[in-house]
């Protein structure tokens, strides 16, 4: 899937949180945003979802103007934060729910659960319990497993590391970077985190004041000390 954003602008009254003129996100990328608080991450995913109205310009996945249609959201999967979680369901619930949308049977959605299983750690399904009720971790995760249920081919992850422990990063990462070489999904993931989005991202985009100021290829980790040397990392 390829995303073709042209003029784009959103501003919060005075304040411009994305003013990005043409950008393009190509099909099989797997692109890091990396960029400080307020540097427009999430507002440009959540353009890109069509969750923000644009004050000006237009982002096209493939032939599909996201505002226009809702063809683009049959193949794609994100999640953003747990606002986009219906958390008085059980994750078994909820996955359910997620694979009747897209015409998935139980066995088929229980199958793909079975990949997640050590990402889940055993702490998620057959709990008896609330979504809203779990931990913030727990949420992450069944946010970024209902992000990838349905196989789609284009993935948004706003902070997927978040609240994660360390071995659920590390699980997530190889995940991540798995799907994109057997599928060829376009995978967007925001983070802030360097050495996560150098890890996995062969392409980062370094944001900054709502704009995109540097497009970098990470070939074997070579984008590490230009990030570093840009926020001062010592």
């Amino acid at each position: 899937m390829t995303i073709t954003i042209n003029n784009l602008k959103k501003c919060f009254g005075s304040k411009v949180a994305v003013d990005i003129d043409n950008y393009e996100v190509h099909s099989g990328d797997l692109l890091g945003l990396v960029g400080n608080n307020g540097a427009g991450k999430t507002t440009l995913f959540r353009c890109i979802l069509d969750l923000l109205k644009a004050d000006e310009g237009s982002v096209m996945i493939n032939e599909f103007c996201v505002s226009e249609t809702e063809e683009w959201k049959h193949f794609t999967g994100s999640h953003i934060d747990e606002g986009f979680l219906i958390d008085y369901l059980t994750p078994e619930e909820y996955f359910d729910l997620l694979g009747k949308f897209y015409g998935l049977t139980k066995e088929v959605i229980a199958e793909r659960l079975t990949k997640f299983e050590r990402f889940m750690g055993g702490e998620i399904m057959g709990q008896k319990k609330y979504i809203r009720n779990f931990s913030a971790g727990n949420k992450q995760k069944i946010g970024i497993v209902s992000a990838l249920l349905h196989h789609p081919q284009l993935v948004i992850l706003d902070e997927p590391f978040n609240f994660l422990d360390p071995s659920s990063q590390s699980i997530i990462k190889h995940l991540l970077k798995e799907y994109n070489q057997e599928t060829g999904a376009t995978i967007l993931v925001s983070s802030h985190n360097l050495n996560h989005t150098v890890d996995i991202c062969p392409r980062i985009a370094l944001m900054e004041s709502g704009k995109i100021i540097r497009d970098i290829q990470n070939i074997e980790g070579s984008a590490e000390k230009e990030l570093e040397d840009y926020f001062n990392v010592e």
